[in-house]
């Protein structure tokens, strides 16, 4: 889910952009380094309690606030899976002339990528994870020797044409709003709670995914010019298998498909957490849901850039604020742990827990406005909005938490 090919993408964009190998590097680093700072917590937390992400917060958000949770989660991920039908759209069409609209090929293929979700096959799934997800994998790696080679050595003191933070901030947004899935408990809950059962994968996986796919394709654009996203799919296919497009197609085709049951069944656990009704009942009104996504994302010049940004102040933020309440405050005021590791039914939580939704609150009000996203914000903007998002949800909950408790002392 990390390693997934519009980070190749991304390393078109951000040549076009004119930053350099070292900006990006640097930039990466960082990147990464606060992505593991969140997410090795974040994933020990869903192997330690076992429970989905709603139901998490279920106890810290209560009713109300459990159900803005859930709604936040269905929408961002129904816009990640029109934005991947959108995606894989724009590299088909790049691999071979198919004379359909985007608009139309993206929601046929948004709701053909449902299918296997109507009957719970796990085969796309594996065949993903056991193969096409290697392909990719070997595929990108190949590539990224071959550019190593080609390139001259002198694109490491190549000057860039973007200052150091504006790179960095472009970079970084990227990252964190792709590489970070708020969601991680739903996704590591049958793990073992163990850290380091979490840190290899998620050091492994970032350096492929969001290291070496975005240089590789940097250094593709550096090459060949090309920055358009369905000229850059066809300039990586003839590169690394001489124009022979079936295997690059089907790989897309299995990696995108995985990577959108995934955004189903986080989507689907957040309408659960509201109401269980049917599971073929929810997955087909996910499916119009999904297919009228992506014929809106499929005309927006911005499409990731909005997603990427809302994904990372939305989710994430509440699962920051979970983390606190689980390692921080449940020691600080001497909280059984065992009550917190079990699951709440709506009946023993209260109407709504007003200091994590009012955290949750500001620090999303803070992320979209320093983000710049909005129009007319744009003066806003500032620093890391992701970042920014969760350290004001961090302290807000504190500070409230803290103050109820001394007004029942």
């Amino acid at each position: 889910m990390v390693t997934g090919f519009p980070t190749v993408l991304a390393g078109f964009d951000w040549f076009k952009a004119g930053m350099s190998i070292p900006q990006i590097l640097q930039s990466e680093f960082i990147s990464v380094f606060i992505l593991l700072l969140y997410s090795i917590p974040a994933v020990y937390l869903g192997a330690k309690s076992g429970q989905t992400y709603t139901l998490l917060s279920r106890s810290i958000f209560g009713r109300w606030g459990s159900y803005l949770v859930s709604f936040n989660l269905l929408c961002i991920f129904i816009a990640w899976y029109g934005l991947m039908a959108v995606f894989l759209c724009e590299g088909l069409k790049g691999l071979f002339p198919i004379p359909v609209s985007s608009i139309i090929l993206s929601t046929v293929l948004a709701i053909v990528m449902t299918f296997n979700n109507f009957f719970g096959f796990t085969g796309v799934a594996n065949f993903a994870r056991y193969v096409a997800a290697p392909i990719m994998i070997l595929w990108i790696g190949i590539t990224f020797v071959k550019c190593i080679f080609a390139c001259p050595a002198s694109i490491l003191v190549e000057p860039a044409h973007l200052p150091l933070h504006h790179a960095f901030v472009i970079v970084s947004s990227y990252t964190i709003g792709y590489a970070v899935w708020g969601n991680e408990a739903d996704y590591w809950r049958y793990g073992k709670p163990r850290i380091a059962n979490s840190i290899i994968p998620l050091v492994v996986a970032l350096v492929i995914g969001q290291t070496i796919f975005p240089v590789t394709g940097w250094l593709m654009a550096h090459l060949s010019g090309v920055t358009d996203y369905s000229a850059a799919t066809n300039l990586m296919v003839r590169y690394a298998f001489g124009g022979w497009s079936i295997v690059p197609a089907l790989v897309l085709i299995i990696t995108y498909t995985a990577v959108n049951d995934s955004e189903l069944y986080g989507a689907i656990n957040a309408i659960e957490n509201v109401k269980v009704f049917p599971r073929k009942l929810v997955v087909f009104f996910l499916t119009f849901a999904c297919a009228g996504t992506a014929a809106c994302l499929s005309q927006c010049g911005h499409a990731m850039e909005w997603v990427a940004s809302l994904n990372c102040i939305f989710l994430p933020t509440v699962t920051v604020i979970m983390m606190v309440e689980w390692f921080i405050l449940n020691r600080w005021f001497a909280t059984t742990e065992k009550g917190y590791l079990r699951a709440y039914t709506w009946s023993e939580v209260p109407s709504i827990q007003w200091p994590a939704t009012i955290a949750l609150i500001l620090g999303c009000s803070t992320g979209l406005l320093t983000s710049g996203i909005i129009p007319g914000t744009e003066t806003f903007r500032f620093g890391l909005f992701s970042l920014n998002a969760w350290v004001v949800s961090a302290l807000s909950y504190v500070m409230l938490r803290l103050w109820l408790y001394s007004l029942r002392k």
